[in-house]
């Protein structure tokens, strides 16, 4: 911990890579650090050799360690030690309302009183605050809950939404709020309110195992649907609803501006065998997508692919000439500037298939 802004201070962070990085493994020593066993003297110095090291820090890369000082301090009279040591700076800052001052360590000093127990100080540090911050007010909220007061919490959190800066706190709040309703035993009002914001992942499909973890015994199908109407861009959750076996809602994701057609062709390509029907049919919006415009820099040979796919999926379903007739049509679309070699690329197929179809 203490060599990791000395190490980093000269690297370009911009990219969040590193930050991430460090984020992760800070969070995987945290509990090794709190549980490891050391006399009150040994903890007294590392908190010592630790505070330095916060107060040092240039970017806050010790934040996690700061929001659970009271937990590494362990020692009633060490939590009120760092509580007390931080305190009066920390309300001296706050209480301007003319300036910003930022208090290094200020986190430190509200873990120390949730952990200690001093949830009144606690609250009435947190009232001279001229602006609301979850970062720093989620110390009151979990006040309230460690007194059995979570609706009260949940009220509190509320009003600690930033207005002029939504973004990851929002989500934070959203996951503490549901999180108390769903402990609580309210389930359906904690999905209503909160949970189609609060499930994260790094893409749809994530997102949407995230929401199924959360509410196991709600109807998948309508979780997703859900989830496409509260977040919007419906193409792109074509690949969630193809994973999760809700064709018929992929096939509507693939036929909404934004889905990817290089996506739609390998997804013809994969269930060729599985779900011809399925197949045909995505093969098809992947080549009106071809025409259209959609995709980035595509190539001709991915509309021959999907070509392909469609011919050999309706052979199996006993459809050729449907997929011919289809074909016929998409080649007669209006055709966006510079896709014209898809469409000659189409007729071609055409012509193959077809004697005489390359005049359409």
């Amino acid at each position: 911990m203490e060599r990791i802004w000395p190490s980093f201070q000269g690297i370009d962070t911009s990219s969040g890579t590193l930050g991430a990085a460090v984020l992760r493994t800070v969070n995987e020593l945290l509990p090794i650090l709190t549980v490891a066993p050391a006399d009150h003297a040994t903890r007294g110095k590392w908190l010592e050799r630790l505070f330095e090291a916060v107060q040092n820090d240039g970017v806050e890369y010790l934040a996690p360690l700061e929001d659970r000082w009271g937990e590494i301090a362990q020692y009633p009279d060490l939590i009120d030690e760092y509580a007390d040591r931080m305190i009066e700076m920390v309300r001296r800052a706050w209480a301007d309302h003319q300036t910003f001052q930022h208090i290094a360590g200020t986190s430190i000093c509200l873990s120390c009183l949730l952990d200690g127990g001093r949830y009144d100080e606690l609250q009435q540090l947190l009232a001279t605050r001229r602006m609301k911050f979850w970062s720093s007010h989620r110390f009151g909220a979990e006040a309230l809950v460690r007194q059995g007061l979570w609706e009260a919490a949940i009220a509190f959190a509320e009003a600690a939404r930033s207005i002029t800066n939504p973004g990851f706190s929002e989500m934070s709040i959203d996951r503490f709020c549901e999180k108390l309703l769903i402990e609580h035993g309210r389930s359906d009002e904690a999905y209503r309110r909160y949970g189609l914001r609060a499930a994260s992942g790094t893409t749809n499909l994530s997102v949407y195992r995230s929401l199924v973890r959360t509410y196991p015994d709600r109807d998948h199908r309508r979780m997703l649907l859900d989830l496409i109407e509260a977040r919007g861009d419906k193409g792109k959750w074509f690949a969630t609803g193809k994973d999760s076996g809700f064709f018929d809602i992929a096939v509507e994701c693939a036929a909404a501006q934004g889905a990817d057609p290089s996506t739609l062709v390998r997804a013809a390509r994969d269930f060729c065998g599985k779900e011809p029907q399925f197949a045909a049919t995505v093969a098809l919006l992947a080549l009106s997508s071809l025409l259209a415009g959609g995709g980035y820099d595509p190539s001709v040979s991915e509309a021959n692919d999907a070509v392909k796919h469609l011919l050999s999926a309706s052979r199996q379903i006993g459809e050729v000439e449907w997929a011919l007739r289809e074909l016929g049509k998409v080649a007669e679309q209006q055709c966006a500037a510079g896709r014209e070699p898809f469409r000659h690329a189409i007729r071609a197929a055409l012509s193959r298939w077809r004697p005489g179809a390359s005049n359409l």
